[in-house]
């Protein structure tokens, strides 16, 4: 099959560990895309708006055939069918799905950016796709176990399900 992807996946609005783990499925059963891997789930202190409830956060790795926009317009569609409402910068939302990496791609256009361009500063981010594969390096940022060590883990926790 295609491209090895990674997508984060977050929500802290209308039962956030119910929107992560169905989002697990969802993303599984993409045409021409086939779940790797889904990482542990995480607690986490909002970012930017923190008048709003904690996140739940996660990672998934998948294989697609699918290009970098026609991936990213299958997410927007997963996060529609989830009710996701963009009212302002850093809002509560009920489902965020970003494309952290495909492949060794490196784009940078108006509605798409890959590397994401906050990932290495997101423990949140960080640790779940780290738990996934502890081998990966992220462009131009280097190993993950180097990122993961310079960020704070104090607002991002495992959950134990």
């Amino acid at each position: 099959m295609g491209t090895l992807a990674y997508i984060a996946i977050g929500s802290n609005l209308a039962n956030p560990l119910n929107q992560v783990t169905s989002a697990f499925n969802e993303i599984g059963n993409m045409p021409k895309s086939r779940l790797i891997k889904k990482s542990s789930c995480y607690s986490s202190s909002p970012l930017g708006y923190k008048d709003q409830p904690d996140f739940i956060n996660a990672v998934v790795s998948i294989e697609t055939d699918l290009s970098p926009h026609q991936l990213l317009t299958e997410l927007q569609m997963i996060e529609i069918s989830h009710k996701r409402e963009r009212p302002f910068p850093n809002a509560p939302r009920t489902l965020d799905l970003d494309i952290l990496l495909y492949g060794d791609m490196r784009l940078d256009e108006p509605k798409l950016t890959i590397p994401h361009p906050r990932m290495h500063e997101r423990a949140f981010v960080i640790f779940p796709l780290q738990e996934i594969n502890e081998n990966i390096s992220i462009p131009p940022f280097g190993d993950i176990a180097k990122i993961a060590k310079g960020l704070d883990p104090e607002n991002t926790k495992r959950i134990t399900l």
